[in-house]
């Protein structure tokens, strides 16, 4: 019996002892077997600790804006993983993805009982992007580092351009525990002689090191290309040296956005066809993504998902929110167990009136009860906050305790947002 897409996720869960394992001495084998070339005629790989999603959003946009066919590879997902693969806008189907993943097993099998390949969830998933983006024939592939990026399993693939977004203390346990050792892994998607876009005003020194000694040409936010917003509030300048276009605000919501979106346009200029003006204002006002600062509203209160999950994305949020003032600010908190949540929550701790810890128990082998999470927080400004076993429990309680015009937060994870938006389309009132 042929097995279903949700099938063949269920067993890629499974066919590999360890979720996280890298290096890409065993998926170059597999992909050699699938006889895979490029994805696109042309690549932009997007690393960084924060930012990824966003960028990739305003590159899709800009470049379909300008006609250009173009794939997009992203993790994870929020409800549904074809998510994770866009073609031309549209998620891939089950179809697609199964006929992917029964080549990909094909080939992870081929060399005979000797010769198996164990691949990660991660793994299977980058290659199926690739599997499909090379038979769709794209002007325009757009790969998301999973982890790092020098041993990720997008960097099999050499990027016409590369794109750090920032660099900031996330993954220390596989990345290392500092900036620079961070920086050096996520720069190692850079390519020799080819264009390195930096979202980071001052980035860490292992990074222009790395792109110094390949000779890849270093652009960087603040220094090769600035960014600005206007003062009526409704547009901002992106310039650079000889060339500069004035730009209408992103629909995506947080002043990080202009950032994110001037890493973008910084990136589609470096490859052989930059966009037109026209085109730059079309896709920077058309991006959209799940679960940044997505907005809700229910009775009068304003709700708000969002996925960040380390102190320089909560840092991002803080400010967000207090440019824009509301009468009290609800918290629903919910991160896995290795992150800094107590770091979050420092961050977070001006703004945020009140807080909703919420277990993420059910999230895999990272995953922890509300009791454990409690516990960590105890000593921040969260220790006091109400307690719930899960995401649905704890924005059910805020949403019951909080008015008309006051605002409710959910963040931490892509767990939380996911679980949060669940619990939103079974309560549409």
């Amino acid at each position: 019996m042929q097995r279903t897409l949700a099938d063949w996720l269920s067993y890629i869960e499974r066919i590999h002892p360890k979720s996280i394992d890298m290096g890409l001495e065993r998926i170059r084998i597999v992909w050699q077997r699938l006889g895979l070339q490029r994805p696109g005629r042309e690549v932009i790989t997007v690393g960084g600790t924060n930012g990824k999603g966003s960028t990739v959003a305003f590159i899709e946009a800009i470049a379909r804006a300008g006609g250009r066919k173009v794939g997009a590879y992203t993790s994870p997902h929020l409800l549904a993983y074809n998510e994770r693969i866009r073609i031309d806008g549209r998620d891939a189907g089950d179809a697609d993805i199964v006929a992917a993943f029964e080549a990909i097993e094909a080939a992870r099998l081929g060399g005979g009982e000797d010769a198996q390949i164990a691949l990660t969830y991660f793994e299977y998933g980058t290659l199926a992007a690739l599997w499909l983006f090379e038979r769709a024939g794209l002007d325009l592939a757009i790969l998301e580092v999973g982890l790092g990026g020098r041993l990720d399993a997008t960097n099999l693939v050499d990027p016409d351009v590369a794109v750090v977004t920032t660099v900031d203390l996330d993954h220390q346990d596989y990345l290392g525990e500092d900036r620079e050792s961070i920086g050096f892994e996520k720069a190692g998607i850079a390519r020799a002689f080819k264009p390195l876009v930096l979202g980071d005003d001052d980035p860490p020194s292992s990074v222009l090191r790395h792109a110094y000694a390949i000779g890849a040409s270093a652009l960087r936010a603040g220094c090769d290309f600035f960014f600005e917003a206007g003062d009526d509030g409704a547009h901002w300048r992106w310039r650079e040296v000889g060339y500069e276009a004035e730009l209408p605000m992103p629909a995506l919501s947080a002043p990080v956005q202009l950032r994110n979106a001037a890493v973008a346009i910084a990136a589609l200029r470096a490859l052989e066809r930059a966009p037109s003006d026209e085109e730059l204002a079309q896709g920077v006002a058309a991006a959209r993504v799940a679960g940044r600062l997505q907005r809700f509203e229910r009775g009068g209160i304003e709700i708000l998902l969002d996925v960040g999950h380390n102190p320089q994305a909560a840092r991002a949020l803080a400010a967000w929110l207090a440019a824009q003032p509301a009468r009290r600010t609800h918290a629903v908190f919910a991160a896995l167990g290795d992150k800094d949540a107590p770091g979050v929550v420092a961050a977070l701790a001006g703004p945020v009136d009140a807080w909703h810890l919420a277990g993420l128990a059910d999230s895999g082998p990272r995953g922890v009860s509300v009791e454990a999470f409690a516990e960590r927080l105890r000593d921040t400004a969260a220790g006091e906050g109400s307690r719930h076993a899960d995401v649905g429990s704890a924005l059910a309680a805020a949403t019951a305790q909080a008015h008309a015009g006051e605002r409710i937060l959910v963040f931490g994870s892509f767990h939380t947002a996911a679980a949060a938006l669940e619990w939103l389309a079974a309560h549409p009132d």
